[in-house]
This record gives C-alpha cells, structure tokens and sequence, in this order.
C-alpha cells in the first residue's frame, strides 16, 4: 500500500499527468450528466405516457419516482 501511496504521490505532482487526469475526470462527470439527463427524460416522457392514458397519479409517482406536483405539471 504505501508504494501505491508513493506512485501516487509521484504522479500527482507531475502538473501534465495531473492535467490529464483531470481532463479524463471532466470528460467522466460530463457523461454521467448527460446519461442522468436523458434518463430523466425518458421517465418523464413515460409519466407523460402514462398520464395521457388515464393512469392515476399516485401510480404514476410510485412508478417513476417523480414527485405529484411534477406528474400534474404534464400534459
């Protein structure tokens, strides 16, 4: 473990392999948003979905999570 600690150490103080790093984690955290985003997007467009068909709203909150004032909001 502490020669973990050592490399580790030693790469963090390099500022390019720092940077990289840092570039790779931006690029990570972007795609994590984005798939969350088009997740939201789909579970809202089921709600939407299932509200156009007469399902009740409570069922509709139990399904997807989303609260009852976000459900009523639909059209």
């Amino acid at each position: 473990m502490r020669k973990v600690v050592g490399v580790f150490e030693e790469l963090s103080d390099d500022e390019r392999t720092r940077d990289l790093y840092e570039r790779r984690e931006k690029a990570r955290r972007d795609i994590v948003s984005m798939m969350d985003g088009a997740k939201r997007g789909a579970i809202i467009e089921v709600a939407g979905n299932a509200k156009c068909m007469g399902m009740d709203v409570d069922t509709i909150t139990k399904l997807t999570g989303l609260t009852r004032q976000e459900v009523e909001s639909l059209s």
